[in-house]
């Protein structure tokens, strides 16, 4: 059994505010992905979303595609609409080889509005999780009939953040609906990563791997910070840098053999992305060898 190692580009340049490395080049982000040691990389906003175009520069950089963010709008329309909207992104995906597709649903999500405290996020009534999870159900059948797993990404500022919200969209969604571990994202909404990977570890199908400043996250509730405010402040960080207790998560997932991917959104003038992908990729490389993944 052996994972592969990859990164998110985020680190870089921010995809939900894009002054954030906005000027470094996708060249410079993937050649320093290489020289960190990772495999691959997700994508980011600077990728060519054409498969033509795309696979000769991750050629070039000896990198692979892992997969790529989905925003789902299943609040706001129906599976049939949104399988239709989804089509280029499931056949680049495709196209570059990747084994799952990244979902997560943004409907009237905060996490991109700097303007917007976190407290302030949407919560989904009682009475609207099972036609969503009946919808979500539905996109993740159709990405199986394309040849993919949709992984479904619990995120800070969205409908689906804490413990409970995770536990009921899991329990009413169908087995085609996976579940992205966030060891970042979990923490930060109050969830214990090492649980969420003991209750859910043979539906989990992809995993992100960002640790948290603790003193930072309490900051972000005790002040009502933007979730925004709160990553240039420094919340997440890479594996090893924080409270996150990665050997024990990782213990979690015996038979795990996909991909483990740092994600860990900074300022990249205050977190110099080389150092941290460095960094990164070190530690976790040594959690994933103490666990037998490597």
């Amino acid at each position: 059994m052996s994972v592969k190692l990859g990164i998110n580009p985020i680190g870089w340049s921010n995809d939900d505010l894009r002054d954030l490395g906005g000027d470094t080049p996708l060249d410079t982000c993937l050649a320093e992905t290489k020289l960190a040691g990772y495999d691959g990389s997700e994508l980011g906003h600077k990728f060519p979303r054409v498969a033509a175009e795309l696979k000769p520069i991750m050629d070039r950089h000896g990198l692979a595609v892992v997969s790529g963010w989905y925003s789902t709008l299943l609040l706001e329309r129906d599976a049939k609409a949104e399988i239709a909207a989804m089509q280029p992104h499931l056949n680049l995906l495709k196209a570059m080889g990747c084994g799952v597709l990244i979902a997560a649903e943004c409907s009237g999500t905060v996490h991109g509005n700097q303007a917007l405290p976190l407290a302030d996020r949407p919560v989904l009534e009682p009475s609207g999780w099972a036609q969503f999870a009946s919808r979500m159900t539905d996109v993740a059948k159709a990405v199986a009939d394309a040849g993919l797993e949709l992984v479904y990404h619990h995120h800070m500022g969205t409908v689906v953040q804490s413990g409970e919200e995770i536990d009921r969209l899991m329990d009413l969604a169908g087995p085609e609906v996976r579940l992205l571990l966030d060891t970042g994202h979990a923490t930060f909404g109050g969830v214990d990563p090492v649980a969420l990977a003991r209750r859910y570890r043979s539906r989990i199908g992809h995993v992100h791997c960002k640790d948290i400043r603790e003193d930072v996250m309490a900051r972000v509730w005790a002040e009502r910070m933007s979730f925004l405010d709160g990553v240039i402040a420094g919340v997440f960080t890479v594996p090893g840098d924080g409270m996150v207790d990665f050997p024990a998560v990782l213990a979690e997932l015996p038979g795990y053999d996909r991909w483990l991917v740092v994600e860990a959104e900074q300022d990249p003038v205050k977190a110099n992305p080389l150092v941290y992908a460095k960094m990164g990729r070190e530690n976790l490389a040594r959690y994933a060898r103490a666990a037998g993944m490597l």
